[in-house]
């Protein structure tokens, strides 16, 4: 048993002609929060305050579809959702609809802390930031040119775009990739388990481009994209809609509780039950393994062990 901490940044249509412009900001970004959640357990941190830490940082990085970077819903504005769960207890919290708040997550952590409640969302949720003192901005602090002009793609093409998802021309009939690398930006995650065996987890985005104003994706929903109990921390990203129909966090952890699976057997188990080019999750068990499966082309992810192993990646790698 030891630590461990993996950390996604979306999964999706990653194309393999991605441009080192478009792909080392966001593998550097993997990288150094990679490193703080390191440094944080190495601290003694608890791993409800690391992950915590973590997907503020990523939240704060434009490259990424949460917090600064977040994508546009289909009339132009941000509407954020974000997670957190802690494994031993089952606290949670959850919040949606966010317009100003600058950290989802943090947000999402104080919904735990104090209230008696889960899950705020929109006009609760931003009241209640307020209240609590929270950073907040002008909803335009986190809309960026390339959002913008993501969201102008998509309203040509009639379509949602989740993470990831390759640009078309709106006479094209079938969604192939054009190919030019222009990547959507993925949601943000970070599992972590200490020494002692103590999980948590945490979720952050922005959804998906177009999106209907008020609609909620898997991130925020407990069970689906974000869960943590006193055997594993998941954290998914990909599909919201499929995400959520699969339970597709809580089924790794209940093939762990009820048949025995190991975390890597449960979670690739999980993976390959849903469609293809859907899902994508990282996971920590209580022993300190660590996993990251994903059954889209690729998956910005990240991940360290206490006995020394590290890795950064997007695309399979040979032992996937």
């Amino acid at each position: 048993m030891g630590w461990a901490i993996a950390l996604h940044g979306g999964a999706g249509d990653i194309s393999l002609s991605l441009s080192a412009e478009r792909r080392l900001p966001r593998e550097a970004a993997l990288h150094h929060c990679l490193q703080i959640g390191v440094a944080a357990l190495k601290a003694q941190k608890h791993p409800l305050d690391v992950v915590e830490l973590v997907v503020r940082e990523l939240e704060n990085h434009p490259n990424f579809n949460a917090g600064k970077g977040s994508v546009l819903t289909s009339r132009g504005t941000v509407e954020m959702e974000a997670c957190i769960m802690d494994g031993n207890s089952k606290k949670c919290g959850a919040v949606s609809g966010l317009t100003t708040v600058v950290n989802a997550i943090s947000l999402a952590r104080l919904v735990m802390d104090n209230t008696p409640h889960i899950y705020l969302g929109f006009d609760g949720a931003e009241a209640f930031a307020r209240e609590q003192g929270v950073e907040t901005v002008d909803s335009s602090h986190f809309i960026t040119s390339e959002n913008i002009e993501r969201l102008k793609q998509a309203k040509e093409a009639d379509r949602v775009q989740m993470d990831y998802t390759q640009p078309i021309q709106k006479d094209e009939k079938s969604e192939s990739p054009t190919g030019n690398g222009d990547s959507q930006i993925g949601t943000v995650g970070c599992v972590a388990v200490d020494k002692n065996g103590n999980l948590a987890t945490a979720t952050s985005t922005g959804g998906f481009v177009n999106k209907m104003v008020g609609r909620i994706g898997d991130t925020p929903i407990i069970g689906a994209g974000t869960y943590a109990n006193n055997l594993c921390a998941v954290s998914a990203t990909g599909k919201g809609e499929t995400i959520i129909r699969g339970t597709v966090a809580r089924d790794v952890a209940a093939l762990m509780e009820y048949k025995g699976l190991s975390l890597k057997e449960a979670a690739a188990h999980v993976v390959e039950c849903n469609p293809r080019g859907d899902v994508g999750l990282v996971a920590v068990s209580a022993k300190g393994e660590v996993t990251m499966p994903f059954n889209t082309t690729g998956m910005f992810r990240a991940c360290a062990t206490e006995d020394g192993y590290s890795e950064v990646g997007i695309w399979p790698s040979v032992q996937d």
